[in-house]
C-alpha cells in the first residue's frame, strides 16, 4: 500500500495491479495524491488511519469484501464521503444498486482520463448540478440518477415525466452536464408559455419580413443550441400542427427559418419534459405517436416530493445554500417546522418547498412558517372534505322557513371547518381547537351537537395525544 500526505488524497481500491498502476498515474498528473488498496477491507482499514482523504474510487468487483459491501460500510460511518465506483461490467443493475447504496457517480472499465477528471472534480470541489452529492436520497430519487448517469454520456432523446414543479428541469441540465455536450449551450424553451405561433418562431427563428414587426433575422433556439441541449420543457402542450415540424427536424437535422428558403443544418440534443400523460394524449389525438415515440428513447420519471419526502430534509439544505446570505447564519429547522414539512402533502412540489423556505430565511420564524404549512393543509382539507346532505325542506316535503335554511348551512359550513381541522390535525382535538381558535371545551360540544363524535367513535381518544416525532438528522434515512 502506497501512502502520500497530500491537500486533495484519493483512495484507490482495486484487486487488478494494472488498473490500480493507471489510476495512481492519472491521479498524480492530475494533481492529487493517493493511497492504494487491493480489497474492500484494506480501503476500511485505510480510511479508519487516514482522514485526509478527500474521495474514494472504488472497484464494484474484488476478492473477499466487494466494492458494493464495501461501499455500504464506508455510508454507515461517513455519508458526506465521495465514492466513485467503477466496473468492467457497467450493467444498469449495478449502477442502480451501487447509487441507492450510496455511490457518488459511476464510471466503467477501460476509465477514461477526461470522464475520471471530471468526476473526481465534481466530487470533489463540487457542481450546481451535484451539489446534493453527499445527502441522503430516497431510493426512487438514487434509481432516477443512476440511469442518469448512464444514459447521460450518450446522445440519445429524453423523455422526462413528472408533476410540474418536481425538478424535471434540473434533471435535464444534470444530463446536459454529464455530456459531451456540456460545454455547450443549454437551451430551454417552455411550449407551454407561449401561443403556437411564437413557439414555431422561437424554435427555428424567422427571416427579416416574415410577418408584421419582423425587422431582422432572428435565430431560433434550435441555432442557439447547435452543439448542445436543447429542452422543451411541457411538450405535451405543444400545437399539433406544429409536432409535425419539429418531428422533421429531429429526423432530418435540419429545417428553414420562418419566411426563409436556406435550409439550417443542426446538431442538437433533444430532452422532452411533461407534466400530460402523452399516451392518453395520443389517444385523444392531442399528441403524435411517431413524434413520442422518436422523443421517448429513454423514459426517466421524477416522483413527486410527497412520494419521496425523505428528500425534504437534504433539499431544504441545498436551497437553504442557495438562498441564505453567505454573512447570515440560516434559521433552525425545529422539531414543529419539520413535523410540519412532512406531514404536509406538498402539491406544488419542490417549487414549492423552494418558496417555503424563501420565506423562512425573510422571516426568521420557524414558527410563523409552519403554521402557514398547517393552514395550507386545512385549507385543502376543508375544500375536500365531504358535503353533508342537510335537508332543506320540512318533514311535510314543504320548503323549510329561511331562517331554518340558515341555520343548517351554518352548521353544514361547521361541520366542515371541524372536520378539516381534525384531519390536519390527525384527530388530535386539542391543536384542533387551537387552529380553529375555540376553546378546547367548546369544541368537545361543538362536536356533540353536530354528530361528529357519533360519526367518527371508533378513533381512539389517544389521538389527543401527539404521537412523538423522530427528528431527522443529516445521516438519517428515516421518517418520524
Amino acid at each position: 500500500m502506497t501512502t502520500e500526505k497530500h491537500e486533495r488524497t484519493i483512495l484507490v481500491g482495486d484487486d487488478e495491479p494494472e488498473c490500480r498502476q493507471f489510476l495512481e498515474m492519472a491521479l498524480r498528473y492530475q494533481g492529487y495524491g493517493v493511497e492504494l488498496a487491493e480489497d474492500g477491507q484494506e480501503v476500511l482499514n485505510c480510511l479508519q488511519a487516514n482522514r485526509a482523504v478527500s474521495a474514494v474510487v472504488l472497484d464494484f468487483f474484488m476478492p473477499g469484501k466487494n466494492g458494493l459491501d464495501t461501499l455500504r460500510e464506508i455510508r454507515s460511518r461517513d455519508w458526506d464521503l465521495p465514492v466513485i465506483m467503477v466496473s468492467g461490467a457497467p450493467a444498469p443493475v449495478n449502477i442502480v444498486e451501487a447509487m441507492k447504496s450510496g455511490a457518488t457517480g459511476f464510471l466503467g472499465k477501460p476509465l477514461d482520463h477526461g470522464d475520471l477528471r471530471t468526476a473526481l472534480e465534481n466530487a470533489v470541489q463540487g457542481r450546481p448540478e451535484q451539489e446534493a452529492a453527499g445527502e441522503r436520497w430516497s431510493p426512487g430519487m438514487r434509481e432516477v440518477y443512476a440511469m442518469a448517469a448512464q444514459i447521460g454520456r450518450s446522445e440519445v432523446p429524453v423523455l422526462i415525466q413528472g408533476e410540474t414543479g418536481s425538478g424535471k428541469e434540473v434533471l435535464a441540465r444534470y444530463l446536459h452536464s454529464l455530456s459531451p455536450r456540456a460545454n455547450r449551450p443549454f437551451v430551454k424553451l417552455n411550449c407551454a408559455a407561449l401561443p403556437a405561433e411564437l413557439v414555431e418562431s422561437e424554435l427555428f427563428g424567422y427571416e427579416r419580413g416574415a410577418f408584421t414587426g419582423a425587422f431582422q433575422r432572428k435565430p431560433g433556439m434550435f441555432e442557439m443550441a447547435n452543439g448542445g441541449t436543447l429542452l422543451l420543457d411541457e411538450i405535451g402542450d405543444m400545437d399539433f400542427k406544429l409536432q409535425a415540424k419539429l418531428l422533421q427536424v429531429l429526423q432530418d437535422h435540419e429545417f428553414q427559418r420562418l419566411g426563409g428558403k436556406e435550409t439550417v443544418r443542426v446538431d442538437v440534443r433533444v430532452i422532452a419534459a411533461t407534466h400530460n400523460d402523452l399516451e392518453k394524449s395520443i389517444g385523444t389525438g392531442a399528441f403524435r405517436q411517431d413524434l413520442y415515440y422518436r422523443l421517448n428513447v429513454v423514459s426517466l420519471y421524477v416522483p413527486p416530493l410527497r412520494d419521496r419526502k425523505e428528500d425534504i430534509v437534504p433539499l431544504t439544505r441545498i436551497l437553504m445554500r442557495k438562498y441564505a446570505p453567505s454573512e447570515i447564519s440560516p434559521p433552525e429547522i425545529t422539531p414543529v417546522l419539520l413535523q410540519s414539512m412532512l406531514q404536509h402533502d406538498w402539491p406544488g412540489n419542490v417549487r414549492e418547498l423552494e418558496n417555503i423556505v424563501r420565506k423562512l430565511l425573510v422571516l426568521r420564524s420557524p414558527d410563523l412558517v409552519a403554521q402557514d404549512l398547517r393552514a395550507r393543509a386545512a385549507r385543502k382539507a376543508l375544500t375536500a372534505a365531504p358535503a353533508l346532505d342537510l335537508p332543506a325542506k320540512t318533514e311535510g316535503g314543504e320548503s323549510a322557513p329561511i331562517l331554518e335554511q340558515v341555520t343548517q348551512a351554518k352548521e353544514q359550513a361547521e361541520t366542515g371547518a371541524i372536520l378539516a381541522a381534525l384531519n390536519s390535525t390527525r384527530w388530535n382535538r386539542k391543536k384542533a381547537a387551537n387552529m380553529l381558535k375555540i376553546d378546547y371545551k367548546a369544541l368537545l360540544y361543538k362536536m356533540k351537537k353536530l354528530g361528529i363524535e357519533h360519526k367518527f367513535d371508533a378513533l381512539p381518544a389517544e389521538r389527543d395525544e401527539a404521537a412523538p416525532v423522530k427528528v431527522i438528522t443529516a445521516g438519517s434515512s428515516q421518517l418520524g
